[in-house]
């Protein structure tokens, strides 16, 4: 059987709630661009721990802001209705969406 999916996934605490951030963990540390627009997974607000699908899900319950970049982020965004707009950098798909 093939490895369990697992994202990269940070918290970061902002006044109006926490700001989550969930990454497809194959793109970690690698940058993308495309036109004007950039995706760079280098940086310190895309690393954190490595969660299950699981633990994603319990983690979205708690947040204010999500961003997911990765094609298993954003479906697993797709899958839970919560991502209305997704935009592609370099064929990575990334989407922001903000709890009410």
């Amino acid at each position: 059987m093939g490895k369990k999916l697992t994202f990269t996934v940070s918290e970061k605490n902002t006044p109006n709630g926490i700001l989550l951030i969930v990454t497809d963990t194959n793109l970690i540390g690698k940058s993308f661009e495309e036109k004007n627009t950039q995706l760079d997974l280098t940086k310190k607000f895309y690393s954190g721990e490595e969660k299950t699908v699981e633990e994603v899900k319990k983690l979205f319950k708690n947040a204010y802001i999500i961003h997911l970049t990765g094609e298993n982020s954003v479906t697993l965004g797709q899958e839970m209705s919560l991502v209305q707009k997704i935009i592609t950098v370099d064929n990575v798909p990334h989407a922001e969406v903000l709890l009410e």
